[in-house]
């Protein structure tokens, strides 16, 4: 497949933190991928380092063959829609549409009018006396009709209701299904968009924790439930995440390597189901916050089918 961008040894340093440490990973090109992680994790810096907005402390990034950092011929195929997106203060709805029609090359006017009707965006209205959901709405409208090659959200749909995030969600799979394009997108509702995702990139304090393809992900993580002893024999050959037991059962979180691994738990009597993804992400987000977890989980085993 085609890499439309790599971070290689990336760190990232403000003062008196570290925001990313010796990051090291890749977009497949026209992929979406999840970026996802607990608050503070380092998903921002991430995507700011991506699009250019800062230089890394230590390592390379490149994107669409160069480095992003004041490089107009990357930087214009690429759309970063961030977490409160601002606008000049003076900026109607349809200045900022006006705006990024001749910022955008491949800007689809016919889709930023559609989406303008679907959110029931008021055009002359200012931005700044749009509620917090209107304004994610145009950030939504900028990013989707823009068909940057490279397309980046940051938590997109912060006060949208659910009937306005499923409207985003709808319109994203059916406009990337018709123009395939590299898509990066930061969240916290792992729920609600698992089904859009094609990989997954988690970030837990600054390191990359899991980089994998949905499919391998689903295929490799199993929720079990049993006898105890039955879960121990189980989990003994594999990666346990997370275990909860109560009156003598333990359901438990496993991640495996192996194609047999389904069979090896029914043969020991054990409940199997596919464990979700944000299941599988808390469950590992815990796991290494945990003193016992670099002994217990290796950075191959969390990894997975890295790139």
């Amino acid at each position: 497949m085609t890499v439309a961008a790599t971070l290689e040894g990336v760190t990232m340093r403000f003062r008196g933190h570290t925001a990313l440490t010796d990051v090291s990973t890749s977009l497949q090109a026209d992929t979406i991928t999840g970026l996802l992680g607990r608050n503070g994790a380092g998903k921002t810096t991430l995507m700011q380092l991506l699009t250019g907005h800062r230089v890394p402390t230590a390592g390379q990034v490149t994107v669409l063959g160069a480095a992003p950092y004041e490089n107009d011929g990357v930087l214009r195929r690429m759309c970063f829609i961030k977490e409160g997106q601002r606008y000049p203060d003076h900026f109607r709805v349809c200045d900022a549409v006006s705006a990024a029609a001749h910022l955008y090359p491949h800007w689809d006017q016919p889709l930023a009018d559609q989406l303008l009707t679907d959110f029931d965006l008021p055009g002359k209205r200012p931005i700044k006396k749009l509620s917090r959901g209107m304004n994610s709405a145009v950030g939504i409208v900028l990013g989707l009709a823009s068909r940057a090659p490279v397309t980046l959200f940051d938590e997109p749909y912060l006060g949208l209701d659910a009937v306005a995030r499923q409207l985003f969600y709808d319109r994203l799979l059916a406009d990337y299904a018709e123009h395939p394009r590299t898509i990066l997108l930061s969240t916290h509702l792992i729920e609600e968009i698992s089904d859009l995702l094609e990989h997954v990139l988690l970030i837990d304090r600054g390191r990359v924790l899991l980089d994998a393809d949905v499919e391998t992900l689903r295929s490799t993580a199993l929720t079990v439930t049993g006898p105890a002893a039955q879960v121990a024999t189980f989990g003994a050959g594999h990666a346990v995440l997370h275990e909860e037991s109560m009156a003598g059962q333990t359901r438990a979180i496993v991640r495996t390597e192996t194609a047999t691994a389904r069979r090896e738990a029914t043969a020991l009597g054990l409940a199997v189901e596919q464990t979700s993804i944000q299941r599988l992400v808390v469950a590992m987000s815990l796991a290494a916050a945990q003193p016992a977890a670099p002994s217990t989980l290796d950075r191959a085993t969390l990894q997975g089918a890295h790139r």
